[in-house]
């Protein structure tokens, strides 16, 4: 039935002013006196309402502008809905057209039959209640329209009282001459309260019957028409029993009416109904990264904006990796312990070298325990996995390259007042060696050396550019990886070398939009080259040269691979970083109140294992690409 075929069905009120008239005589005793006294005080009091209404009340023509508050949504690299998050209201707003005719007419008929033919107030309506409300001596009747009820929610507070109903009429009688009855109808079903935190016919219709309000039939339809008079009361996951005897009134209203069938209302009545579940305040699928992506969008929009702007956020995450990695780090948390380190957390992030986005992010093993996200919080010392960043320094100078010889003998450097002497981690000295024998053996004095002849500076400098925003201060022992850094961080520098120096800026957000699909952000990869490409192409030789024949041979994974170990002294932070040309993944593992792991305990041995498990399932079905040969490039 179309709102055309209700408007011509609603041409006359139900009760005429002397039915009224009649019921007002029979309540106050059928006396003259008691009638002109109480229809002097109704005129009298609504004058008094309407002068000071007129006044004070608020312009309704802001509701040409109005938006209302939605809920935003979460999403994966490929749609796959990761959360949905919202502050009190969960609502996502539709227009009139995808909302199923049984519902706008079963809400109309238990509502507001006359909607289509009342200016905003019903009078005969607002007469019955009247004579009801004056006859219990208490309010059990409202008489107000939808037009009233959307003023009610939108402008007015839910305080019963006289002096409220005079201003819901006179908003009520102003926005009909503003608005078209669609129009409000619209906006009614979207703003409208449907219990357990769900605004509006669409998140109803999604929690109550696991589906969109236009696939709505009419036993779904009546039911949730009925929940607007006592959402929470007669919640069918609350009351079966009182929704479905609501139910039945609202068909027979409709029946009433002649906008059904008896037959018609006998099957709704009958059908089944397959109940659906509470879906506002879920929890994130992914709640590590649905918190981070919470974090960054709120820097940049504000909060508000974030819980009620009704977002469309896709993330840059492959929901598949990202299961990979929250598998594997919770898996060998415990493997970890029975092999005899002592750790209880981990964290792992992949980023894809060609587009700099995170492909997967895991801040700890357990979030139900701890929601402290150490893949971009937890600074921690990355031991020897900072030793790229000076070979890399070394071979960009032209004075080095990956056969060129450095020096592993006894050396000291002032230090204030003392003396520091660089020690290897077995405490002996190799000689001379090659600058990849070096790395590949991580040698500790040779890298310390080429700092002080490069330059600290210069090795802050080249980080920098490569993303990392960490504090670092230029100490004699940062080529040691004397500097807190985070996983998010060393992931996201080994991808650019990776992509021999091409560097965008690494996010966690592709792309937000509004509701109505309006681009709000857009992070399309800008890539930049920011290293030079024959010393990154030599860097990744020699760090393939780490995986195949150094201290991070536990990382081979069948393909070319490259990546570093990383050990602190106080084994308290252990590591390895590596990539393939299409992933870059950095697992650390630890403790947060930063206590031995184990004595042994290094990246090497223990979490080079931990990234073979995980790059090889993450790789599986991707094609083997070689590592570009530093001779595609001229030398510096």
């Amino acid at each position: 039935m179309s709102s055309n075929t209700i408007r011509q069905k609603q041409q006359r009120e139900p009760e005429s002013t002397g039915q009224f008239i009649r019921s007002v005589a029979k309540v106050t005793g059928g006396t003259l006196l008691g009638l002109t006294m109480l229809s002097s005080a109704i005129v009298a009091g609504g004058l008094v309402g309407l002068a000071v209404s007129f006044r004070n009340l608020p312009d309704v023509r802001v509701l040409r502008g109005y938006t209302p508050s939605e809920t935003t949504h979460i999403y994966d690299i490929k749609g796959k809905p990761l959360a949905s998050i919202h502050g009190e209201a969960n609502r996502e707003v539709v227009p009139l057209d995808k909302i199923s005719p049984h519902l706008k007419r079963a809400v109309i008929a238990i509502e507001d039959s006359y909607f289509y033919s009342h200016s905003g107030v019903n009078v005969g309506a607002v007469a019955r209640a009247t004579a009801a409300n004056f006859s219990t001596g208490r309010t059990v009747e409202g008489g107000s329209t939808l037009t009233m009820q959307l003023v009610k929610n939108l402008f007015l507070s839910p305080k019963r009282a006289f002096s409220r109903k005079i201003a819901e009429g006179v908003l009520a009688l102003r926005i009909e001459q503003i608005f078209k009855k669609d129009q409000i109808l619209e906006m009614y079903l979207n703003q409208v309260y449907w219990g357990h935190n769900n605004y509006g016919a669409q998140t109803a219709a999604q929690s109550y019957f696991g589906k969109s309000v236009s696939e709505l039939n009419l036993a779904e339809s009546s039911m949730m028409a009925g929940l607007i008079q006592s959402p929470e009361a007669l919640s069918p996951f609350a009351d079966l029993k009182s929704a479905k005897k609501r139910q039945r009134e609202v068909l027979h209203r409709m029946t009433e009416l002649g906008w059904i069938t008896v037959s018609e209302e006998e099957t709704a009545r009958k059908q089944p109904l397959k109940l659906g579940k509470i879906t506002s305040f879920q929890k994130s699928e992914m709640p590590y990264v649905s918190d981070a992506v919470v974090q960054e969008l709120t820097k940049k929009f504000g909060r508000d904006a974030v819980l009620k702007g009704g977002m469309r956020i896709q993330t840059t995450i492959d929901s598949k990796l990202q299961r990979i990695a929250e598998d594997t780090a919770s898996s060998w948390i415990g493997r970890l312990n029975g092999m005899g380190v002592y750790a209880d957390q981990m964290a792992i992030v992949s980023v894809d070298p060609r587009t700099h986005f995170v492909k997967a992010m895991v801040g700890g093993v357990d979030f139900k325990k701890s929601q402290y996200n150490r893949a971009i919080q937890a600074l921690r010392q990355p031991g020897s996995a900072f030793k790229p960043f000076v070979y890399y320094a070394a071979l960009a100078s032209g004075k080095y390259g990956a056969d060129s010889t450095v020096y592993d003998s006894p050396v000291g450097y002032p230090d204030g007042y003392d003396m520091y002497y660089p020690q290897n981690y077995d405490r002996t000295f190799g000689g001379a060696m090659s600058l990849r024998r070096a790395l590949e053996q991580s040698r500790n004095v040779p890298a310390v050396k080429l700092g002080q002849e490069l330059g600290l500076n210069k090795i802050v400098e080249i980080c920098r550019s490569i993303g990392i925003k960490s504090p670092i201060d230029p100490v004699i022992s940062l080529p040691l990886g004397a500097v807190d850094l985070t996983p998010m961080e060393m992931a996201s520098a080994y991808a650019t070398f990776a992509n021999n120096g091409w560097y965008s800026e690494t996010t966690l957000i592709a792309q937000v939009s509004d509701s109505s699909g309006n681009t709000l952000l857009d992070n399309t990869p800008r890539p930049r080259l920011v290293l030079d490409p024959w010393a990154s192409a030599s860097l990744n030789d020699v760090l393939q040269g780490v995986v195949s024949r150094g201290t991070g041979t536990a990382a081979q994974i069948g393909r070319p691979a490259a990546g570093k170990t990383g050990t602190t002294s106080s084994e308290r932070d252990i590591w390895f970083v590596g990539y393939v040309p299409q992933l870059a993944t950095a697992v650390w593992v630890g403790n947060d109140d930063y206590t031995q792991l184990g004595q042994g305990a290094t990246g090497g041995s223990y979490v080079a294992p931990i990234w073979r498990d995980f790059m090889s399932q993450a790789l599986q079905g991707v094609p083997v690409e070689k590592f570009r040969p530093a001779s595609d490039f001229d030398r510096p």
